[in-house]
């Protein structure tokens, strides 16, 4: 039996419309559902303006940094259809299948294709973290044997770790990138191409990090730096 996703309660009460709708729904994910492109960063471009580069903030609520709209998912909803906040919040209930109170029938065959689509993105978003991760801490390893194994005058061979270094630094750089600013069809497909490999990737950073891990501050500043690189900016940097 098909069963909603998502059944919203406080202190065993089921919440009314819009507080099950907001609390259940982020913005992000409606937008995603309605057809609004948004980048591993979290930014897209603005549907409510001529944007032309990504200035939207979408996560749990949306901020666009250029028109200045704000608000949460049932103010996005409403404003993307031109719907009043009550018929914004019965759209939203209805197409990710929201219980909620004063609801006075349940079909529990209703919308499994966006269910499934759901649950399939958020496996989607798990893959996808885990591999720029993981590609982060490798970039981060091969800057650092750039620098420690950088051959001596007197050295007759280069160590390994340095070639590995020169071999493979770029093309993870253009992986990072990507990851961060294509669109998300490019990313899938890095996604997918990376999924075999990532086992043997993951040990292999254990296996050299494990003296010096790298930590999760370490990722984010690569990460910020290879937005800076595409000349994406960061919301930090788009709310000075």
């Amino acid at each position: 039996m098909f069963c909603s996703l998502y059944i919203p309660m406080k202190g065993g009460m089921t919440l009314n419309l819009f507080e099950a709708v907001k609390d259940s729904v982020p913005t992000r994910t409606a937008a995603e559902h309605y057809g609004i492109e948004v980048k591993r960063n979290g930014m897209a471009c603005c549907p409510f303006h001529d944007d032309k580069t990504p200035s939207m903030k979408l996560d749990k609520r949306f901020h666009c940094f250029g028109c200045q709209e704000d608000g949460d998912v049932i103010d996005f909803v409403g404003k993307l259809f031109n719907l009043s906040p009550k018929k914004a919040a019965e759209k939203i209930a209805e197409d990710f299948g929201v219980r909620y109170d004063g609801l006075k029938s349940w079909d529990t065959h209703r919308r499994p294709s966006v269910i499934s689509k759901l649950a399939a993105a958020q496996e989607y978003r798990k893959k996808e973290s885990r591999c720029y991760n993981a590609l982060c801490q490798y970039f981060h390893l091969l800057r650092d044997w750039k620098e420690r194994y950088a051959p001596q005058p007197t050295d007759e061979d280069w160590h390994p770790l340095f070639v590995e270094a020169l071999q493979k630094s770029d093309y993870i750089e253009y992986l990072l990138d990507e990851l961060v600013c294509a669109s998300l069809e490019e990313r899938a497909a890095i996604v997918k191409g990376m999924e075999k490999k990532l086992d043997a990737l993951e040990k292999r950073i254990s296996d050299y990090s494990s003296q010096e891990p790298v930590s999760q501050e370490t990722v984010r500043q690569i990460g910020s730096a290879h937005i800076k690189i595409r000349g994406t900016r960061c919301p930090e940097e788009l709310a000075m």
